[in-house]
C-alpha cells in the first residue's frame, strides 16, 4: 500500500511537516517535550538526498508520509532520524523504512546500521529491538559513537535515558 523509495529533491520541502507532526508525539513525556521544537535544517535533508541517504514512504498517490535519514559514521550506516506522520502511524511504515535502510546497507557491504534512541519510549528502543537491533554495552561503543552520545548530551539528551543500538546487516 505504501511505497518506499529514495527521496527526490521535490520531496524535501514536505519533510519538515512530517518531522514536526512526529515530533509532537514527544510532548507527552516531560523529558522529551523540548524535542518537539527541534527540527532538521532543510539543507541537511537536501544533502542526505543528494548523497542517496534519505528514504521516504509515500501514499499510493505519491504523497510522502514518512522518512528515514542516514549518514555514514566510521564506515557504518547511522540512522539519524526516522519519522512517520502520526496520521499514518502503526501501519508498518516505520518498519518498512528501517528495513529499506538495513537492506541497502547489506547490499552495499556496510557491516551494520547504528542509531541512538530513547530507552523506554515504546516507539524507540523497544520498536528497534523488535526489528533486530540490540543495545550496545558501554565497552562496545566506538570513539565516533561515544562522541555522538556526548554531542547529544550537550544538546539536552540525557545519556541515562538513551541507548546506542546496532543491527548487523546480515540479520535482516
Amino acid at each position: 500500500m505504501y511505497k518506499i523509495r529514495l527521496a527526490t529533491i521535490e520531496d524535501i520541502p514536505l519533510l519538515p511537516d512530517i518531522e514536526n507532526a512526529a515530533g509532537d508525539l514527544f510532548l507527552q513525556f516531560e523529558f522529551t517535550a523540548h524535542l518537539a521544537a527541534d527540527t532538521t535544517p532543510v539543507e541537511d535533508f537536501a544533502q542526505a538526498q543528494k548523497d542517496n541517504l534519505l528514504w521516504i514512504a509515500t501514499t499510493p498517490d505519491g504523497r510522502p508520509v514518512g522518512f528515514a535519514q542516514v549518514y555514514m559514521l566510521d564506515g557504518e550506516a547511522h540512522l539519524q532520524e526516522l519519522a512517520v506522520h502520526p496520521d499514518f502511524g502503526r501501519q508498518g511504515i516505520g518498519t518498512g523504512l528501517v528495513k529499506a535502510v538495513c537492506d541497502w546497507a547489506q547490499a552495499s557491504g556496510i557491516p551494520a546500521v547504528t542509531l541512538t534512541t530513547f530507552r523506554d519510549i515504546p516507539w524507540n528502543a523497544p520498536f528497534y529491538q523488535k526489528l533486530g537491533f540490540r543495545i550496545l554495552e558501554a565497552e562496545e561503543l566506538t570513539p565516533p559513537l561515544l562522541q555522538l552520545v556526548e554531542n547529544e548530551e550537550l544538546h539536552g539528551l540525557k545519556r541515562e535515558l538513551r541507548v546506542v543500538m546496532r543491527h548487523e546487516t546480515g540479520s535482516v
